[in-house]
């Protein structure tokens, strides 16, 4: 695992954002590795999103820039539409993410195995996990639910992330804890967050930091979600 060494790192960022451009070039500045959750209904649209008194664009990539502005990452499942799965009958969440999995293979030339589960707050649960296991060809789904840990799950499909970016004081804390890290486990930094939150917020510096710090260990795999995994 991790081509013999017991620690690496990986990333992952949600929706398919027109950001993504900005962070996928610091990502490759620094050698490190992303999955990235698309929704391909939704690709090309447009939306602007307030929090507060803060606003800031939404808006999708195009279809015809999948391919190319993804390369080197990943490219994973986020369903068709981003709904709420579990609310939906258990048709309606195949269909989403299968459909998904498909049109994104399609337009990565190919095989989409890994997916996010799509919003914030309780996003899934064990009739949604256990649904997509045996119907779709989704492979893992990353949750919202953060482990604090660098452990490896054995559950792929209710896989828990170490930390959000957003969470800015214990993020960079966990990065320096795991950098000072020597196990004897395979041991696992995972972070995510949406790219638009750098714009949000006014705060690329802070994914810069965080590429600066963990870019070029040799004691580090770098690797998308699906190449940790093993998949």
């Amino acid at each position: 695992m991790f081509d013999g060494k017991m620690k690496a790192v990986t990333f992952s960022y949600d929706d398919g954002v027109t950001q993504d451009r900005r962070l996928i070039e610091l990502f490759n500045k620094y050698g490190l590795k992303a999955t990235f959750n698309l929704n391909s209904e939704l690709l090309g649209t447009k939306n602007i999103l307030t929090y507060g008194d803060k606003r800031t664009d939404h808006n999708k990539v195009n279809p015809d820039e999948v391919r190319e502005l993804y390369k080197g990452h990943e490219v994973a499942v986020h369903t068709l539409t981003h709904p709420h799965l579990p609310a939906l009958s258990d048709e309606e969440i195949i269909r989403q993410v299968e459909k998904d999995r498909e049109k994104l293979s399609e337009l990565t030339g190919y095989e989409v195995v890994g997916m996010a589960y799509p919003g914030g707050g309780v996003n899934f649960d064990l009739r949604v996990a256990d649904i997509i296991k045996n119907n779709t060809g989704v492979k893992y789904a990353r949750t919202t639910v953060h482990s604090f840990s660098f452990f490896l799950q054995k559950d792929l499909y209710i896989f828990s992330p170490t930390v959000h970016h957003n969470d800015t004081v214990r993020c960079l804390e966990m990065i320096d804890r795991f950098l000072d890290m020597k196990p004897d486990t395979p041991q696992l930094l995972y972070i995510w967050g949406h790219s638009y939150e750098f714009d949000l917020n006014d705060n690329w510096d802070l994914a810069e930091e965080m590429c600066r710090k963990l870019a070029g260990k040799e004691d580090i795999f770098y690797g998308t979600n699906r190449e940790c995994f093993g998949l």
